[in-house]
């Protein structure tokens, strides 16, 4: 009888259901950490070039509104994702005896640290742009606030390299003693269409971490590209972002 042919093992199907699910919480996490980058760089970028302070008022709101809700959407997918994935890991230990999944962990916990920093940093411009509209009260109480949410997250972010230095020797040594877990034959994520798809998903990713780089760029004033150009960049960030669903 084939492999595929016999019945699956206990919880198989189970794990496979639970991979599944931490999969589209990591991708919603990732749509919304690079979205969230796009629409705030491209709304500063904006206010930066527009010639009066009437046009500069639009867009400083704008990019206020898109870091207030940046941060909330950002703050939920990664909790959902990190749920889901240590729901992931609870059953793989219970099956198997060892977790097949979280072996990149470290690097895409990198990855989202990079994306707050960057977010946190761009939010930290927002009240010159109500200055430059000469709303002088409101960059004030925005001032406040910001050197409030920086001391905050230099906190936060010391911890964070604590916290990440201890998790990545944890796995160091848990793959140093008893080496990876023996698989699961009967995953539907396995074999050479999922391995299609897995490129499929690094190259929508990578044409969406360059768009958003090149945005990026053009807010530090590495470039200047044209007004039509900064529209189609954040176009291709959010399009590339939605369609790697997996």
């Amino acid at each position: 009888m084939l492999l595929t042919e016999m019945a699956s093992p206990p919880g198989a199907e189970q794990v496979a259901g639970l991979r599944a699910r931490a999969r589209a919480a990591r991708h919603r996490a990732f749509v919304a950490l690079s979205a969230s980058i796009a629409v705030l760089t491209t709304a500063q970028l904006l206010a930066d070039r527009a010639p009066t302070r009437e046009q500069t008022v639009p867009l400083a709101v704008l990019s206020l509104v898109a870091l207030a809700a940046a941060l909330p959407a950002m703050t939920a997918t990664q909790y959902v994702w990190g749920v889901r994935a240590r729901l992931v890991r609870w059953r793989e230990q219970e099956l198997y005896g060892a977790a097949r999944s979280g072996g990149t962990r470290p690097f895409s916990r990198l990855a989202v640290a990079a994306g707050w920093a960057v977010t946190l940093l761009l939010g930290g411009t927002t009240p010159a742009f109500f200055d430059q509209a000469a709303l002088y009260a409101v960059a004030d109480d925005l001032s406040w606030a910001v050197e409030a949410l920086a001391v905050t997250s230099c906190g936060a972010g010391v911890l964070f390299l604590l916290w990440w230095s201890r998790d990545a020797l944890v796995l160091l040594a848990r793959a140093r003693r008893s080496g990876s877990s023996p698989g699961d034959p009967w995953d539907p994520g396995q074999g050479t269409r999922r391995r299609a798809a897995a490129l499929r998903t690094r190259v929508l990713w990578a044409g969406a971490a360059v768009a958003v780089a090149a945005l990026l760029a053009a807010r530090a004033h590495l470039w200047e590209p044209a007004t039509a150009a900064v529209y189609a960049l954040l176009t291709a960030a959010l399009v590339l972002g939605v369609v790697t669903d997996e």
